[in-house]
């Protein structure tokens, strides 16, 4: 019996030596990294920055993969049926909360089915209008509501998105009533704004920057607590007495379930330095994203709450999948 028990120790040692070798030699080949969006979008950029910081780092390939489609839901199942070593990584939005709030149930759960690794930044949400329509703030927008009523729409990047959520929001805290029309994405919603088909359009905040700039569209309000640094002139909706409305568009990265504590914290620890890296902080600033590293535990919190958020919203503003 002890000679049995010797043997099964030894068992259990060899069959652990591989594991913590791949551990402490991570990454021993290339990674990459799954954006489930398609290219030139927030998530996007972002993977784009990590990966060439990471691939300088760790003296291997990072490749960035776009598998967009199903509202991210194609990408991010192939991240939760990769191997949990840490060679599959998911770099994710707040979109991910929002289609579990309007359809209830995803192909995955987003808290058992993944490892959260940490929060990586933010971008607000705008609610923009044509000038022909003579909304420049929530204030004209509850006036020319109550004065017109059932005429006004607006368009968002489509239903259910974090940009269709915050404009319900507005609605129900405003009394606004806004029929809703669900682009696509959010250029086509902008481009129907600035064109004056539609008087409204929420959309990411960055993307409304260069319009107001040159006089083309209005910022009606900004959904983050404080001002947006592309829009420095706008006010944040809870500036105009809409409060709490404190919601922006966060990215975040993942890898699979059960992903090992020491890889999922180098991952971090490498990650978070390349985004304190001033000409990453910049490069990220020009194109809108505004980065705001936190811990794993941090981003599990905002998944679980946030998914309770739009869930709750969802009902209370019917909204509901296609």
């Amino acid at each position: 019996m002890r000679a049995l028990f010797l043997a099964g120790l030894c068992a259990l040692a060899a069959g652990a030596t591989p594991a913590l070798a791949q551990t402490d030699n991570y990454p021993s080949r290339p990674v990459r990294i799954v954006v489930p969006y398609a290219t030139g979008g927030g998530s996007d950029i972002l993977a784009r920055h990590i990966g060439a910081g990471l691939q300088q780092a760790w003296g291997q390939g990072v490749t960035v993969e776009n598998k967009a489609g199903a509202s991210g839901n194609i990408g991010s199942q192939e991240v939760v049926r990769a191997r949990p070593d840490g060679y599959t990584l998911l770099l994710q939005n707040s979109t991910m909360v929002t289609n579990l709030g309007v359809m209830g149930k995803l192909p995955y759960d987003p808290e058992k089915d993944l490892t959260p690794i940490m929060l990586l930044g933010v971008t607000p949400i705008a609610l923009a209008a044509n000038p022909g329509a003579q909304i420049g703030s929530v204030k004209d927008l509850v006036a020319v509501g109550k004065a017109r009523p059932d005429t006004l729409s607006y368009g968002s990047c489509g239903i259910g998105t974090p940009q269709h959520f915050v404009m319900e929001l507005v609605k129900q805290k405003t009394g606004v009533t806004a029929t809703h029309a669900g682009y696509k994405g959010c250029s086509p919603a902008l481009n129907d704004v600035v064109g004056g088909q539609i008087p409204l359009a929420i959309v990411s905040a960055n993307l409304v920057a260069p319009y107001v700039k040159d006089q083309r569209l209005k910022v009606v309000g900004v959904s983050s607590a404080k001002r947006y640094a592309l829009l420095p002139d706008a006010p944040t909706f809870e500036e105009q007495g809409i409060k709490p409305l404190d919601i922006s568009i966060w990215y975040a990265l993942m890898g699979p379930a059960n992903l090992p504590p020491a890889v999922a914290k180098k991952i971090a620890a490498d990650v978070g330095r390349i985004m304190a890296d001033p000409a990453v902080q910049a490069g990220l600033s020009k194109v809108g994203v505004e980065p705001q590293p936190g811990s794993a535990q941090e981003l599990a919190r905002v998944i679980h709450d946030d998914a309770a958020r739009y869930t709750q919203l969802a009902k209370s503003a019917g909204i509901k999948a296609e």
